[in-house]
């Protein structure tokens, strides 16, 4: 990113290129020894078998400043659970794989559902939540880091650069989003936040006026990014969704608790590819539709949350406003890849804008007609006090899929 603009809420640290990787990493070293780091990798088992997992681990096992590495693993059997400890043995830090589906933690959701304190859905959010639990049960780090494990342009300055902020111990930052562009180096891609979640923030802001969530949520220059740091005790605060929301809601979350000198986006990478996910107009349970759902339902409830009173009404009229902005949206983009020499298909980032703007107005309406719906995870402070030897009995249990 060339240049360094502040817009003045959220403070962005931008990579004017002057300092290589191992000057950074020379102080993280020495930071480690004051605010030791756990890195989170949420992964499927599947992404062991794909292109990209390999390669973030030969990056990985570079880094000398990361004390652990949590790996939370979904949707794998017994078998592949004992595969998963091979595949990530070679990684020289400590590390502990979170067997989602072992009989152990699936032990321990029984008792949350009981209680009512469960994950509403599968899925990454669900994955985090569980490794942060660990983290705090671990008691090892102080600062906390996550990314997806399929990144296939992936170094290890990426998490340098993401870390830096909350482990400088003359910085105040308590939460950092890291920021690039998405392109698999012809088009561009990032639909969901290029072509939904910027142009619904700004028909919003003209709607409801300059609210600060919204000029919060409209500061960050890609606030979808699945990769993030923060210190440990933000961690046991913040209640974060299950679904696709999980980006959006940590935002938002820690926005709730937190003033916004104390949150900071770092350039992490000149450019970021990673797996798409397919538009799937036919199916809302799937891909962006998904997606984009669950991330106007996460917003339209903070804004709830802030006051803001809906009608269907309200959802046609930010529906209109979405299109109209998205459609304007659309032209900025088309001349930014044309003149990057990108392929860019306006048929088809219309038809994106076509789908969003359905679930746009459907999310809206769900929102309206579930009004007892909980859409967040409990915070791991609430868990504490409900079952103060939940955590122990975490710990106890990844210990032992470990050992054995």
């Amino acid at each position: 990113m060339g240049d360094f603009y502040q817009n003045g809420l959220v403070t962005t640290l931008h990579n004017f290129r002057t300092r290589s990787v191992e000057s950074i990493e020379y102080d993280l070293e020495k930071f480690s020894h004051q605010r030791p780091l756990a890195l989170v990798l949420p992964s499927l088992y599947s992404e062991l078998h794909g292109p990209a997992l390999n390669k973030i681990l030969d990056e990985i096992v570079k880094v000398p400043y990361l004390d652990e590495v949590i790996i939370g693993l979904d949707r794998a059997n017994k078998e592949e659970f004992k595969h998963a400890k091979k595949y990530f043995a070679r990684l020289p830090q400590r590390h502990r794989i979170l067997w989602n589906d072992g009989p152990g933690i699936q032990k321990l959701n029984k008792i949350l559902l009981d209680r009512k304190l469960a994950p509403a859905e599968l899925g990454k959010g669900r994955n985090a939540w569980f490794c942060f639990g660990y983290a705090i049960a671990s008691n090892r780090s102080e600062a906390i880091a996550l990314h997806d494990c399929d990144i296939l342009t992936y170094s290890r300055e990426m998490l340098a650069r993401l870390v830096y902020p909350v482990m400088e111990p003359g910085f105040n930052y308590r939460f950092c989003k890291g920021y690039y562009y998405r392109s698999d180096g012809n088009k561009l891609q990032g639909r969901v936040a290029r072509l939904m979640v910027t142009p619904l923030l700004r028909a919003l802001k003209k709607m409801y006026g300059q609210l600060n969530y919204l000029e919060y949520l409209d500061s960050f220059r890609y606030p979808l990014a699945g990769e993030f740091s923060m210190r440990s005790d933000v961690v046991k605060t913040i209640r974060i969704p299950s679904d696709w929301g999980l980006e959006i809601g940590i935002l938002s979350e820690v926005h709730r608790n937190n003033s916004t000198n104390r949150i900071c986006q770092v350039d992490i990478a000149d450019r970021y590819d990673h797996k798409h996910q397919p538009l799937s107009p036919d199916n809302p349970n799937a891909g962006l539709s998904k997606m984009s759902f669950d991330i106007a339902k996460q917003i339209f409830g903070k804004l709830a949350a802030n006051g803001i009173s809906f009608s269907p009404g309200d959802f046609r009229s930010i529906k209109a406003t979405y299109y109209r902005i998205a459609l304007d949206i659309v032209e900025q983009y088309h001349s930014d890849a044309v003149i990057n020499g990108f392929y860019h298909d306006r048929n088809a980032e219309e038809e994106g804008v076509d789908l969003f703007a359905k679930n746009v107005y459907d999310a809206g309406l769900h929102f309206l007609e579930t009004p007892n719906q909980i859409p967040l995870m409990p915070s791991w402070k609430r868990i504490m006090s409900a079952d103060p030897e939940f955590l122990p009995k975490l710990h106890e249990i990844v210990e032992d899929d470990n050992q054995s």
